[in-house]
């Protein structure tokens, strides 16, 4: 028997994770959480062999929250499941030590293929980023600009290119708007740019958004 544990801050997400799962006897979901810190409290309880882990969570972020799991329940493998799409987020994930990473639009019976192929020890990858993963190899003189940014930069970048003020977006976070104007400092000197037009078409471009 699977066991797994979910961590997202959409319930009606959750509860389609939770019914798509559900129906396979080999696995169970034994608890769910909304937020990290709702997460060390089920944790606490409940033995847990895969843990399904959302990447836009309050306060602290997703990888965050993977790095904490690593130290904290190395035992434990992480599929991600995240709305950002492969080409943002996947092979930070992975590198980040996730077992596996989907986007949430995928196939639900994708899910339950990589729930059970992380709960294995193994890695779980689309085609789309296996393909990536041997492109870096490649071409490692290729890397994006973007894909040196922090994930703070990275998730300010995307909320800035997809309309939302600094005062919104701090909010979302659960960060200060000085932080925040900091993040988007940062942004436009890493990325050469000058303002917020420019860092949206950056993002466009690069069909971050």
């Amino acid at each position: 028997m699977i066991q797994v544990v979910l961590c997202d801050d959409h319930a009606m997400i959750r509860r389609g994770i939770r019914d798509t799962l559900s129906e396979h006897v080999d696995i169970k979901v034994m608890g769910e959480s909304g937020s990290y810190a709702e997460l060390k409290e089920v944790l606490r309880g409940t033995f847990c062999d895969v843990l399904v882990l959302d990447l836009s969570l309050p306060g602290r972020s997703g990888l965050e929250v993977l790095t904490a799991i690593q130290e904290s329940h190395s035992n434990i493998k992480v599929l991600v499941v995240s709305m950002f799409s492969e080409d943002q987020y996947a092979i930070r994930s992975l590198k980040a030590g996730a077992h596996g990473y989907l986007n949430k639009s995928g196939d639900p019976n994708e899910l339950v293929e990589a729930v059970r192929t992380v709960a294995k020890g193994r890695r779980y990858v689309t085609p789309a980023v296996s393909e990536m993963l041997v492109n870096q190899l490649s071409n490692p003189s290729e890397e994006t600009l973007h894909a040196k940014l922090s994930e703070r930069e990275l998730q300010t970048l995307l909320k800035i290119a997809s309309g939302k003020r600094l005062t919104d977006i701090a909010e979302e976070l659960m960060l200060s708007p000085k932080t925040v104007s900091v993040y988007r400092a940062r942004l436009l000197e890493k990325l050469s740019l000058s303002n917020n037009a420019e860092l949206a078409v950056y993002a466009i471009r690069n069909n971050l958004v």
